[in-house]
């Protein structure tokens, strides 16, 4: 593995409105170094084995349709066959991957991705499969699909289709608004919404979790069980949100960004009635994915949300205190950031976005 040097850079706040006073970092308390590289890749989850996280073997997605299995000790990796066909444009594709808590027993995993609709609409949908690992190549077998975006609209963007699993074995799913506004406050469209549901897909406690979303790309639980999102504003209010049963978020009706060309959004979220951002960003940084880290690597980034930029080209930590959140620290990548996980041993990877996209591996700079 070759070493790699960057500029860090820490963004520090003490509220979420704070977006500038960037100052250059004299401790950077990571060491970069490359693994491999994939196209486009968009989504990545280490294999539990007979506890949490303990082996080095993890799927890696693409936008383009492919599958690997990889073995992060090595960078030796592995098609997988068996993954659907899936509709490529625009942000659309084979979105995340997410292994089922019990996948030890049940070698099930879970796949994201964009399928087709009649008269050139599309839209996002959610399945399983087993991972057959041991004979041969590695292959998906008796895929099932739980979950589809509805309705199918035009266009290709916003699909969201994050997945994550509660410690309870329920599901949580993002559906972004398909850049289509209003639907984010309909009660009767998918579209803007977060739902939870059963690991077989049947919905849990009503029609939709939170709704008021745009595009929800990070899903992660904080060790005290709390659900914590991130989401891309418009032009600008980029934002973290911690996820509560029942709330509105605002979107299209509010926002820290503006539309695309200038139009003022309001701003006044709980005077609307409307749940308020923890955390956001203008100008944007394009939160392309969030995890919140439970390793003893890092000590000092326990319990706080990890994520990946695209449009800011940078790895972001921002800091957790229960049901409280403030920007902590923000390093220059030089690249768009689609992917944050945690491997076995606590240490960090990032996945750069786009075509010949690093699978980085970030641990503890030596003292």
């Amino acid at each position: 593995m070759q070493s790699l040097a960057f500029l860090a850079l820490a963004a520090c706040g003490t509220s979420p409105g704070q977006s500038s006073g960037q100052q250059a970092s004299s401790d950077r308390p990571f060491t970069v170094s490359e693994v491999t590289r994939f196209d486009s890749p968009w989504a990545m989850d280490f294999l539990p084995g007979s506890g949490v996280r303990t082996t080095n073997l993890a799927l890696v997605t693409e936008k383009g349709g492919r599958l690997w299995l990889l073995d992060t000790a090595t960078g030796r990796k592995q098609q997988v066959s068996g993954v659907p066909s899936v509709h490529v444009a625009g942000q659309g594709g084979l979105g995340d991957v997410v292994a089922h808590p019990g996948f030890a027993g049940n070698q099930r995993i879970y796949l994201s991705y964009v399928e087709p609709g009649p008269n050139g609409t599309s839209g996002a949908v959610i399945g399983y499969g087993r991972l057959i690992l041991g004979q041969g190549e590695p292959r998906i077998e008796e895929f099932k699909i739980i979950w589809r975006q509805s309705p199918k609209v035009a266009g290709n963007g916003h699909f969201s289709h994050r997945i994550t699993f509660a410690p309870d074995g329920t599901m949580f799913i993002s559906s972004g608004e398909r850049q289509k506004f209003d639907p984010a406050q309909d009660q009767n469209s998918d579209l803007g919404k977060i739902i939870h549901m059963t690991d077989e897909g049947q919905r849990i406690g009503g029609h939709h979790y939170t709704m008021g979303h745009r595009n929800v790309l990070g899903l992660s639980f904080a060790p005290d069980g709390r659900l914590w999102a991130s989401e891309m504003g418009p032009q600008g209010g980029d934002e973290v949100n911690l996820i509560l049963p029942g709330r509105n978020y605002g979107w299209p009706r509010v926002s820290y960004g503006s539309h695309y060309g200038g139009a003022d959004i309001p701003n006044n979220h709980k005077s609307r009635g409307f749940e308020e951002p923890k955390v956001w960003w203008n100008p944007s940084v394009s939160p392309g994915a969030l995890m919140i880290y439970t390793g003893d690597l890092f000590p000092q980034w326990k319990g706080d949300a990890l994520i990946g930029a695209l449009s800011g080209q940078a790895f972001i930590r921002v800091d957790i205190d229960g049901d409280r959140a403030r920007k902590a620290d923000q390093w220059d990548m030089g690249e768009r950031i689609r992917a944050v996980d945690q491997g076995a041993g606590g240490e960090v990877y990032l996945l750069e976005d786009g075509p010949g996209g690093r699978l980085l591996k970030l641990t503890p700079t030596r003292r």
